[in-house]
């Protein structure tokens, strides 16, 4: 689990410790180094557990193409249409009525009645490099607002994936959030001030957040739980392995992948999973209405079901943001003890972030 290093191997790595904290409103800042920065972060386990419960998470994008006269097709792209962020002036989603905040958006975390979050995640990254150039000082700083309450500065807690490539500046940052999600439970969080660059060039503008929430709740299943996170380009196959597991023939489960920078219609990224045991795992795409097979990075925040989570604004087309959960009922029908994840893009401008797995444990 890669979650704080201690002090001695920090040092070693990156010269630094990366420290994290809440503040209130009002109150003083306390003096916090920013986070180290690395061009690569290799997928690794943040966080496992087997308990009764699941995993939730709420998402929303940062930043959407300019609705004008010069740019009539804006608002049916974010209806669902087809079109990339490369095509389009975006500019800040901005929802709150804080005249201190550029960019804000809100989505509900649904947490089941009588549940308690075990561990909660929030992720943020965009593009620094558009029309204009974001200072990466702010990379690992961000507001966060729970239902009802007031924005709190919440700094990167690991360190920050940060690398220029094919015309971008991408990043992605993360902290721990357990006690604020802890106390606070379901409804809308808000997001605000996510450091991505508005305008227009050929990389595109796009930017967003993931806020994960590991649960227990004492009438669900006993299952595996498990988050990992890296920052990486998709050029190549990135595969996540977890072992050591059981799960019973017609387990249920679900994952989740968070990603960067995909476009809608451009074909040629998929997510499959190989479910099982030793030398009998069969390899399942995994898709849905929302996500076609060979198109997963297509600007979407998804999840199964009629009812989906709330989100402010409420856009079928992110321009540039993935956070979409999948069932895994198909893939795990045979049963077995280890589960491998195969993210595949022909996109090498394209960024994974993290991904999660809820799946029932071998009675």
């Amino acid at each position: 689990m890669r979650q704080f290093p201690r002090p001695s191997l920090r040092r070693a790595a990156v010269g630094a410790l990366a420290l994290a904290a809440i503040w209130v409103p009002g109150g003083a800042l306390a003096a916090a180094p920013p986070s180290p920065e690395v061009q690569q972060l290799p997928f690794t386990e943040r966080f496992r557990a087997l308990q009764h419960g699941g995993i939730v998470r709420a998402a929303n994008t940062a930043i959407s193409c300019r609705s004008s006269a010069a740019q009539p097709s804006c608002p049916s792209v974010r209806d669902g249409g087809t079109a990339a962020n490369g095509d389009f002036d975006m500019f800040y989603v901005d929802v709150d009525s804080d005249p201190n905040t550029y960019n804000s958006s809100r989505a509900e975390v649904r947490l089941p009645e009588g549940s308690r979050a075990t561990y909660a995640r929030l992720y943020w990254g965009g593009n620094l490099r558009v029309g204009e150039q974001k200072p990466p000082k702010d990379n690992g700083r961000v507001l966060i607002a729970e239902p009802g309450g007031q924005y709190k500065e919440v700094l990167a807690d690991t360190l920050v994936g940060h690398r220029v490539a094919r015309g971008a500046d991408a990043f992605q940052a993360s902290a721990d959030v357990t006690k604020l999600v802890r106390e606070s439970g379901s409804g809308l969080y808000t997001v605000a001030q996510v450091n991505v660059a508005m305008g227009r060039s050929k990389a595109g503008s796009w930017g967003g957040w993931t806020l994960v929430v590991a649960y227990e709740r004492a009438a669900e299943p006993l299952r595996h739980l498990a988050l990992w996170d890296g920052f990486d380009t998709l050029g190549t196959a990135h595969e996540v392995a977890l072992r050591k597991l059981g799960f019973p023939k017609g387990a249920s489960g679900r994952a989740g992948l968070v990603a960067y920078d995909g476009d809608r219609g451009r074909t040629g990224d998929s997510l499959t999973l190989s479910a099982g045991g030793a030398g009998r795992r069969a390899s399942v795409a995994l898709t849905d209405a929302a996500n076609p097979r060979t198109d997963v990075l297509n600007s979407t925040i998804s999840e199964p079901g009629s009812a989906p989570s709330r989100r402010v604004p409420s856009y079928a087309n992110t321009l540039g943001y993935d956070s979409d959960v999948f069932d895994l009922g198909k893939a795990l029908r045979a049963g077995g003890d280890q589960l491998a994840f195969r993210l595949v893009s022909q996109r090498d401008a394209a960024w994974a972030g993290a991904l999660f797995v809820a799946v029932d444990a071998q009675k």
